[in-house]
């Protein structure tokens, strides 16, 4: 009797026990859903986004031009791309530190279209999966309702390839040009080959390659073999709670009845949830591998496993530091993320200043080969005249006057003046305009016998209608004739 009533007052603390440990518990799988969904929706918004008309990030190859941050740069100030390069690989090798392999199973496209393909088309959608959770059993193309189904997912992947496709070439090539370029495929094959060859790779990737990509094709996984230390956070099991399930990466127990019988206080029920739940066919258990990405769909398998048992799970989110060693918490902020951050706010701190130094307008000066003319004019003054070579490019998106003044050294302001041209000249958008523009002066600048002498000025260059914006300075020489020359000429 007194057994009788025992059993289901187990039972009722054993419920209890679970619910309170599950209480309010979200699954880091339903996070990662999330983030894949933000993730997604702002790469897709963020090529159609345009301020003065320029857009977040574009490297047009077509018209040469690399929009950064809303702000229009042209090709010859690609000197800002390589800090772009720079702040992403120092900040996926910051993350790698810090935790793990977490830019694979968060960030990266590939991981991002196997959960689209896999866990919403093939599972939720068309129910050729049975479970989310168990990745390791293929759908049964043996039957006939199967090989239909599996047609309709690879069209269904197809459609969202192409816009993925079409969604990468955006920051290329804008959408306001590319569906353009499109309605006249024959004059763009260059786009189309590269639209229709992507579209096909990521099917190929996705449906055939699958995970095989992330674990042989991918060279992040060896690299970051070489970023972790200690206190990375990664997927971790905790032999000390669960024992020890390998020996020299060979198995010793598939049942929990064995497990238990040679290490008593073993907490590892060997249902093996966290294998089967895995998307790179690994078994957690066996400590660090290459082919983990933290997508930490093991975490949340054990977590709901041990939660029922009223224990917290046997793989966390945690370092070898604080799960394999026991030496303490976790250090976050440690000497070596101190760096990488200290890195990354300098390498965005030069490109920002210099990005803020940004030219609107490119212009290139050059004497011609006869260094200057001495001519009388109409009043019968000597006049001294310097030609030069103006290659101008106008980086803006619509036509503009230009003109320029010249500035002389202090002593001879306003004595320096420009012959030709005689007025403001446009320049279209993205055309380098060559102009002949002559300089002159009256005035008898120096009273030098022994030599030419060069007379340094500054050319302030810019667009009539923006010149508080559109300008540009650049140091050039007027060469002024030796006395006895300038003598000859009266």
């Amino acid at each position: 009797m007194s057994q009788a009533a025992a059993q289901p007052q187990a039972t009722e603390t054993k419920t209890k026990s679970k619910k309170d440990y599950l209480k309010g518990w979200v699954p880091w799988r339903i996070k990662r859903y999330y983030f894949f969904v933000a993730l997604t929706i702002v790469a897709l918004v963020l090529p159609w986004i345009k301020i003065n008309g320029n857009h977040f990030f574009l490297l047009s190859f077509d018209k040469l031009k690399l929009h950064l941050a809303f702000v229009q740069f042209d090709m010859q100030e690609m000197y800002l791309m390589p800090f772009v390069l720079m702040i992403l690989f120092i900040g996926i090798f910051g993350m790698t530190v810090l935790g793990g392999r977490v830019f694979c199973g968060w960030i990266c496209p590939q991981t991002i279209f196997r959960v689209i393909y896999r866990d919403l088309i093939e599972t939720k959608i068309l129910h050729l999966r049975k479970r989310i959770k168990n990745k390791q059993q293929e759908p049964d193309y043996s039957k006939p309702e199967n090989k239909v189904k599996h047609i309709v997912a690879i069209l269904m992947w197809s459609a969202l390839a192409l816009l993925a496709t079409a969604d990468f070439l955006w920051y290329f090539v804008p959408p306001e040009d590319f569906f353009r370029y499109l309605a006249h495929p024959m004059d763009h094959l260059i786009l189309v080959g590269v639209l229709v060859g992507t579209t096909l790779f990521l099917i190929i990737d996705v449906v055939f390659i699958k995970e095989n990509w992330c674990v042989y094709v991918c060279p992040y996984s060896r690299i970051q073999s070489v970023l972790y230390d200690e206190d990375t956070v990664m997927a971790i099991y905790d032999p000390h709670r669960g024992g020890k399930i390998y020996d020299d990466h060979t198995k010793l127990y598939t049942k929990q009845k064995d497990l238990k019988a040679d290490q008593p206080e073993a907490e590892c029920t060997a249902c093996e949830s966290c294998v089967t739940v895995c998307p790179t066919h690994i078994d957690i258990r066996q400590g660090l591998q290459l082919e983990c990405i933290n997508c930490l769909e093991c975490v949340d398998a054990c977590t709901v496993v041990m939660g029922k048992l009223g224990k917290p799970s046997l793989v966390r989110w945690s370092s070898e530091k604080e799960v394999l060693f026991r030496k303490g918490k976790t250090h976050y902020l440690r000497p070596k993320i101190i760096g990488y951050a200290v890195v990354l706010v300098i390498v965005i701190a030069i490109m920002a200043m210099m990005g803020s130094k940004k030219e609107h307008m490119l212009l290139n000066i050059n004497k011609e080969s006869r260094l200057y003319s001495i001519k009388k004019d109409a009043d019968g003054k000597i006049r001294v005249e310097n030609d030069y070579i103006f290659l101008l490019q106008n980086t803006q998106e619509k036509d503009h006057k230009f003109y320029f003044d010249v500035i002389a050294p202090k002593g001879m302001e306003g004595k320096i003046k420009i012959l030709k041209p005689k007025a403001p000249f446009t320049v279209h958008p993205g055309v380098k305009k060559k102009k002949i523009v002559r300089l002159y002066t009256t005035d008898l600048l120096v009273k030098d016998a022994r030599k030419d002498t060069v007379i340094p000025i500054t050319i302030h260059a810019y667009a009539v209608d923006a010149k508080d914006k559109i300008a540009v300075d650049r140091k050039s020489t007027f060469i002024f004739p030796r006395y006895d020359k300038y003598k000859e000429a009266e």
